[in-house]
């Protein structure tokens, strides 16, 4: 028999919630591949500033990715496992504006800085299920091999592209 404990549920919970989601309110990933190895944008939840870097051969060829980080935990354990598939990359600038209600960018900061707790929480973040399902050594692995960059709610290009020359 297996035994359940509360913080189990709540992840297990949490996993089905988002899986529902997808379905119900399907959002397409999108991103883009640079030529760069080092360097990861993320737009947050401004598509508008992603289609701008995208289009921009400059900042394009300078960075490995661009994405936007929609969630608090499933986007979040997508990007530790792009980071670890790709050991180059080191830096990770998180722009754009904060995701309504999830907070995402926030909870990638805290994630960095403070790391989960027992049951996956990320420790100080604010949004409503900050749970990863990353396993402690690749969340681990990931805030050491990366530095992170906080420019939440910028969208300026120049600004972004000072930041560039990592």
């Amino acid at each position: 028999m297996t035994i359940v404990t509360p913080a189990g549920l709540k992840k297990h919970l949490v996993s089905i919630a988002g899986r529902l989601c997808e379905v119900i309110l399907p959002i397409k990933d999108q991103y883009y591949i640079g030529n760069g190895n080092t360097i990861a944008i993320c737009t947050l939840g401004s598509l508008h500033l992603l289609q701008t870097i995208a289009d921009d051969a400059y900042i394009m060829n300078r960075i490995l990715i661009v994405g936007r980080l929609l969630s608090e935990n499933r986007g979040i354990d997508m990007l530790i496992n792009f980071a670890l598939k790709n050991q180059n990359l080191r830096y990770i600038i998180v722009c754009g504006k904060e995701v309504k209600g999830h907070k995402s960018g926030q909870a990638l900061l805290s994630l960095h800085k403070n790391g989960v707790q027992n049951d996956s929480r990320i420790i100080g973040a604010y949004a409503p299920s900050p749970f990863l399902l990353s396993s402690r050594r690749d969340i681990d692995s990931f805030r050491t091999q990366t530095k992170i960059f906080d420019l939440i709610a910028i969208e300026d290009l120049q600004v972004i592209k000072a930041h560039l020359n990592l």
